[in-house]
């Protein structure tokens, strides 16, 4: 009988615990965005010497544009939901805890191919689905700053790779995300937002 005493205080410390947990990886997940912004800041910011001209910085700045693996190297604008994102080079969990990813084989904005930005749905992406057709969305490097418009969304299942196409023929960007925003758990599905150069 006296085992039994405990358990409602069990109860009630394992439900702090988690509760303390999941706020402190919300509160880490946070940190660690905004440090990756202030990086991105950084790195997009023009350095002009004496005597170039912002053509010339820009151009080489492209040529010599590799970010590496977990580094913060743009920022994607979202001005409908007035969001300021860190783009990270990757999409390993490490890179989707600093930001926005993207996908090391995709293109840069200026390659003329696709672009894919992924996101978690409860941390950057959170507010991704009140997008519509028509917003823009502003894509800003160290070699420049690149407009899209969203021209269409689609659900897919989360085994459908068919989105990721690589193509080199015209540029696009794409962003994805889990599907539904409010599912708990590994969601079945994947959330995908098309935009076209403006």
């Amino acid at each position: 009988m006296n085992k039994l005493k405990h358990i409602p205080l069990l109860v009630i410390i394992a439900g702090i615990i988690i509760t303390c947990y999941g706020s402190w990886k919300i509160i880490d997940s946070h940190m660690k965005t905004n440090q990756s912004l202030e990086e991105a800041k950084q790195a997009t910011e023009p350095v002009l010497e004496k005597n170039e001209t912002k053509s010339a910085v820009l151009t080489q700045r492209k040529k010599e544009f590799h970010p590496e693996t977990g580094e913060a190297s743009g920022i994607l604008e979202i001005p409908e939901i007035d969001a300021e994102l860190p783009i990270v080079e990757g999409t390993d969990a490490d890179d989707l805890a600093k930001g926005v990813g993207h996908y090391k084989d995709s293109y840069y904005p200026g390659d003329h191919g696709q672009i894919v930005l992924s996101g978690h749905r409860d941390t950057v992406f959170r507010r991704t689905g009140e997008l519509k057709k028509g917003d823009r969305l502003n894509v800003i490097l160290s070699y420049g700053t690149f407009s899209y418009k969203i021209s269409r969304t689609k659900i897919v299942s989360r085994n459908d790779t068919s989105v990721i196409t690589l193509q080199h023929m015209r540029e696009e960007l794409i962003l994805t995300t889990c599907y539904p925003f409010s599912y708990i758990g590994n969601a079945p599905k994947r959330y995908i937002i098309y935009a076209d150069p403006v």
